[in-house]
């Protein structure tokens, strides 16, 4: 099975979660941020999971991430915005044919969904959807991830690893 994880993070948190995921799955599955997934790495895959923080009710954009940069606020660490935004990145990838799943970082209460976004996104694109978004919750805007969060995307990998495994009925 080819399975990658794409992410972009903030504060580290989708980051963590995508690292989680992949162990899950087992070992050797890349998890690339934005920037990273590209080319050969994203052809004739069998899975890709994708994951991004919920940023004013949905995925982030190039001009979202402007506003952040513009006004960091004061977390603790700065924020990540080297890689591409999860917006432009899913305008650029391909048609795809494989399997797909999503997660999203977020606060608890937060309306919106950015892994719900993302599949609709990636189904539009060709992807089939393996499993329904994921939220993984964060305790504050910048983390950090509430406690058992780690544990549970390692055990939703392994779902997701055996749930790829098994024929779809017809």
């Amino acid at each position: 099975m080819k399975a990658v994880i794409v992410y972009q993070s903030l504060w580290g948190n989708t980051a963590a979660v995508a690292r989680a995921i992949a162990e899950g799955i087992g070992p050797g599955t890349p998890v690339l941020t934005t920037i990273d997934a590209a080319g050969a790495v994203m052809e004739n895959l069998d899975l890709l999971v994708v994951g991004a923080p919920l940023i004013a009710f949905s995925i982030p954009s190039d001009k979202m991430l402007e506003s952040i940069r513009a006004n960091p606020g004061k977390a603790a660490a700065p924020p990540d915005l080297s890689h591409i935004s999860m917006q432009s990145w899913l305008k650029s990838l391909p048609q795809g044919h494989g399997r797909v799943a999503a997660y999203e970082t977020r606060i608890w209460w937060s309306p919106g969904s950015a892994a719900k976004k993302i599949l609709r996104e990636l189904e539009h694109l060709g992807y089939r959807r393996l499993a329904e978004a994921q939220r993984f919750i964060v305790k504050s805007k910048t983390g950090p991830l509430r406690e058992g969060e780690i544990e549970r995307a390692r055990l939703w990998g392994g779902e997701l690893a055996q749930a790829i495994t098994i024929p779809a009925k017809s």
